[in-house]
């Protein structure tokens, strides 16, 4: 399973494809899932573990994206973390774009500052490729929300 841990408790990367790959993140504690692809619903695959999962499906077209879109997902995020037993698993195909953004926005939502949390997430998976105008979402979400 492509997972990278970027903090204790939220987890970043590739899809999840396959019934094992479903297993190995609930075996991992993953309690929810915010699902970036639109290429895979992931819904099936976690209703026997009891993982919750947010589909927000998204294409990777390098254009800009609607708060709205981020807010979804951080809204999901941001509950799921409420709860300390919780663990989140944010990832689109290959976890290098869309994902990565939707992760950038939920570290700002949880009080991180974008410039350090940028460094954190190209620190911990170095694969990250930042398209501008993904950032550049997530600064318009942020001034939006």
């Amino acid at each position: 399973m492509d997972i990278t841990w970027v903090t204790e408790r939220i987890g970043l990367g590739g899809g999840i494809w396959h019934a094992r790959n479903m297993k190995e993140l609930a075996e991992a504690g993953v309690t929810h899932v915010v699902n970036m692809q639109h290429e895979f619903d992931d819904r099936p695959l976690a209703e026997v573990h009891g993982i919750e999962v947010l589909w927000n499906p998204t294409e990777d077209d390098f254009l800009p994206k609607p708060p709205e879109l981020l807010k979804c997902g951080t809204d999901f995020a941001v509950q799921a973390l409420h709860d300390p037993n919780n663990k989140l698993y944010v990832h689109c195909a290959a976890g290098v774009h869309r994902a990565p953004m939707m992760t950038l926005a939920i570290l700002c939502a949880l009080d991180w500052q974008i410039e350090e949390a940028i460094a954190l997430v190209e620190t911990t998976r170095p694969v990250v490729d930042f398209a501008d105008v993904y950032v550049d979402s997530v600064r318009r979400f942020l001034a939006w929300s």
